[in-house]
């Protein structure tokens, strides 16, 4: 039975993968009555796609506002027939930077790789959903596995679901101005106004875009581990940060708190997935605990600090996310619900992975430590040509 949690009068409710959001998320979308707003990076022609398409279909259907935010790279499968059909039904759909070829690519190339990551939606400004699940089935396609993949959303209830609102309706006006191709003052006047969303203290969300909160939820993560005091724990599906975020968990680690990293056991995109290996020895040095995921793929995006402070949200910590894409992150400072998401990880990492090192197992041959230096070379190659060389 999942617990909410009360806090300044908002009702969060954390949810574990696709099983405990996709339910969720359909009976909000059926109970709106004036307004929906999602934003999602994948929209999969899949059992699950057409669960939440018929949802905001049916909500169209009754009067309600229904506006999808897609990603034009993550989402580009999504067969026109489908389309077609949202828009028959009157859900409106806008795509965000959906020109993607790679012979554009050399000019404006910054412009071009920028995503909108984010995962939300919105119901009448009353409840709202923040987090790393894309609208997708939770088992892999063309896989052997039977476990959902591992991921997390919350679902908010209260004040802060109003200044979500506030954001998704404030990047949709944006969107719907450059797909219009009114690219002139008014777009830069709705850009350069982009507030910070006035949340609390104790739950805010953290935006990452490429105007006024470059380095928002690095700087969020790098605060609250520069003065952890015992205990920093972090899930991640795409682990490569830059130098100064290994620096604060090194750091963090010498001076006594245990650092435990979550990290994807399975290979996805071998890249990526062997360059965070060339990480591994100076991580391992420093006394940080390393665990890969083994039941199914990760793709959580969250941690907890000292049991008071914790984060849900859509940003790897890696360069294309913390360098390139439109992320959202709900920061909460809270001790039970930061407890719920560190009994959950903990429980994960004792029942479904397997720790890294020597005396532990997953010991690395020597091909597979070439493999991870050569791969961890081309992720810097490519964040080199992008401009930024010296963030990773």
């Amino acid at each position: 039975m999942r617990s909410f949690h009360q806090i300044l009068g908002n009702q969060l409710d954390l949810l574990q993968s696709g099983t405990e959001y996709f339910p969720q998320l359909c009976a909000d979308i059926d109970a709106a009555r004036h307004s929906i707003y999602i934003e999602t990076y994948i929209f999969a022609a899949d059992q699950t796609g057409r669960m939440v398409a018929d949802a905001l279909q049916r909500a169209a259907a009754r009067g309600v506002s229904v506006r999808l935010l897609l990603d034009g790279y993550g989402s580009s499968e999504l067969p026109q027939k489908w389309l077609d059909e949202l828009n028959d039904a009157k859900v409106q759909v806008r795509w965000f930077r959906r020109e993607i070829s790679p012979f554009t690519l050399r000019r404006n190339r910054h412009r071009r790789l920028r995503r909108m990551h984010r995962k939300m939606a919105v119901m009448d400004a009353k409840v709202a959903f923040v987090g790393g699940i894309n609208i997708i089935n939770d088992i892999p396609r063309h896989s052997n596995l039977s476990a959902p993949q591992l991921d997390y959303a919350v679902r908010i209830k209260g004040t802060v679901a109003g200044e979500i609102h506030a954001t998704m309706r404030h990047l949709w006006s944006v969107v719907s101005w450059a797909s219009l191709r009114r690219r002139g003052k008014r777009i830069k006047r709705l850009v350069r106004n982009a507030k910070r969303p006035s949340t609390s203290r104790d739950i805010t969300l953290v935006l990452r875009d490429n105007v006024r909160h470059r380095r928002d939820i690095e700087r969020e993560y790098l605060n609250v581990i520069e003065a952890a005091k015992r205990e920093i724990i972090i899930a991640n599906a795409y682990f490569l940060p830059g130098r100064g975020f290994r620096q604060a968990l090194i750091l963090a680690s010498r001076r006594g708190v245990r650092v435990m990293l979550l990290l994807q056991g399975r290979v996805e995109y071998w890249i990526q997935h062997y360059a965070t290996h060339a990480l591994y020895d100076e991580l391992l040095e420093a006394g940080i605990e390393i665990y890969e995921y083994q039941a199914s793929y990760l793709h959580a995006k969250v941690a907890v600090v000292d049991g008071s402070w914790s984060t849900v949200g859509s940003s790897n910590i890696d360069p294309f996310s913390l360098l390139l894409a439109r992320e959202a992150n709900l920061a909460v400072r809270h001790n039970d619900f930061a407890e719920e998401l560190r009994a959950s990880l903990l429980a994960v990492i004792a029942k479904d992975s397997i720790r890294v090192g020597g005396e532990y197992g997953l010991a690395r041959s020597w091909l597979e430590r070439l493999i991870a230096r050569y791969s961890y070379m081309m992720v810097r190659l490519l964040i080199g040509l992008l401009g930024f060389g010296r963030s990773i």
